[in-house]
């Protein structure tokens, strides 16, 4: 009946048609709502007449149900059920909906008759249950056309299909800022309204999103979940496994557009754009010394106020560094965590290892500006560059001379050491 009306059209029936159409509707609508919600309370003996919903084109896909307003009515009214004026209200609370299947989702809320052989999760609707099995099955049924990626749900698809077509119909009104997802756009306003809906129940500290906070919480309980399949390393985060695995991989998918030095981390190559540009935006201010990094800031401040937070927890020993104090402990417990998969080779510090994956690939991303001399080690690069500048940063106390090595005013000391030792030699014989 519903069908003969909506899609042939009352143009196409006649008026005894139409009236038999209506109240075959009318009847049938009433007749579910008695199926769907008396099961839930008490009747008080009595029905729910075709009456009450008399008020014509109600559950027609024409018309909108303004309101559904469940609010404590007298139990002699139709067992708290009443029509006034297209709206439709009930005990126990207030909703609304815009539309005929909204309406009729609803008042499946409390049935979930749809249960999942699996796992035992239950549903209101079937089709919610049917989409909930692919995650057992795997089955992908919406397929991308373009890239032939396949996803579980419809929405997952049409999601996927906007970075093909670069469509992004959530806007921020605030800054302009547009989001092909709605969900990182809902990320993004919390960036302009401050909000944090996700509390860490230990400490209390809020997030904007669900995951940083899911990360928050591994630092209470430990927790480890990211595991390298190569050397057997765990993290707290998904991104910092991510990081690790490139060096096993090798792969640096970060590159800079003016030298093509490639890099693991995207912060490594901001960084390195500074090298390019000059920029040191971080200074201190007890000397005005600049840093490319503020990692780099944080360290020299420590050569002002003499701290050193790290500490051994087997000799005591303190250290200005993070790095510092983890070197050190591998002095004691012998570990070498870095491993070359190729030839075996295993170092206490991952700057080593990458220096000597170098001598089996052959890389020097370390080049001369002024000459166009590349090199396999920034040190390297360091060395060389005071041949063009002339600095001699390393200086004898004995005598004043100044060199560009540290091992030169090494050996030269030794001269210094000597010349004591004869004369000290010539002193006893005398």
């Amino acid at each position: 009946m519903r069908h003969l009306r909506n899609t042939h059209g009352r143009d196409k029936l006649t008026a005894s048609d139409i009236q038999q159409i209506d109240q075959w509707l009318r009847d049938n609508d009433a007749e579910h709502y008695r199926q769907t919600h008396d099961n839930k309370r008490q009747r008080n003996n009595k029905k729910i007449s075709n009456e009450s919903f008399q008020t014509n084109g109600l559950f027609k896909k024409d018309v909108l149900v303004n309101k559904h307003s469940l609010e404590k009515m007298p139990s002699d009214t139709n067992n708290g059920l009443k029509m006034q004026n297209n709206t439709f209200e009930a005990e126990k609370h207030e909703a609304n909906f815009a539309c005929e299947v909204d309406f009729k989702q609803h008042l499946h809320t409390e049935e979930k008759h749809h249960k999942c052989k699996s796992c035992g999760a239950t549903f209101t609707d079937r089709s919610d249950c049917q989409t909930h099995m692919r995650i057992h099955t795997g089955e992908r049924p919406y397929k991308c056309y373009t890239c032939g990626s396949a996803f579980i749900q419809n929405k997952a698809l049409q999601r996927h299909m906007r970075t093909h077509n670069g469509e992004k119909p959530f806007k921020c009104h605030t800054c302009g800022a547009a989001f092909s997802d709605n969900g990182n756009f809902q990320k993004h306003m919390r960036i302009h309204t401050g909000e944090k809906p996700f509390k860490c129940n230990t400490c209390g500290a809020s997030f904007t999103q669900k995951h940083h906070l899911q990360d928050h919480v591994r630092t209470h309980t430990g927790e480890k979940p990211f595991k390298c399949n190569t050397c057997e390393a765990s993290f707290t985060r998904r991104q910092h496994l991510q990081y690790h695995m490139r060096m096993h991989t090798g792969e640096k998918p970060f590159k800079c557009n003016t030298c093509g030095a490639a890099f693991s981390h995207k912060h490594n190559l901001q960084d390195h754009v500074r090298t390019h540009t000059g920029e040191k935006p971080f200074k201190c201010i007890t000397c005005g010394a600049a840093f490319i990094q503020n990692s780099d800031l944080q360290k020299h401040m420590r050569t002002h106020t003499g701290e050193k937070p790290f500490k051994c927890n087997t000799c005591g020993a303190a250290f200005a560094r993070k790095n510092y104090l983890q070197d050190h402990v591998r002095t004691h417990t012998g570990e070498k965590p870095f491993k070359w998969h190729t030839c075996g080779a295993a170092f206490t510090k991952s700057p080593h290892l990458q220096y000597h994956m170098r001598t089996h690939t052959g890389e020097k991303p370390f080049k001369c500006h002024t000459c166009g001399a590349a090199f396999s080690e920034s040190g390297s690069l360091q060395r060389h560059m005071r041949t063009h500048t002339g600095e001699k940063p390393f200086k004898c106390h004995t005598c004043g001379a100044a060199f560009t090595r540290s091992t030169s005013l090494k050996q030269h000391q030794k001269k210094h050491e000597r010349v004591e030792e004869e004369h000290s030699n010539i002193m006893s014989v005398d």
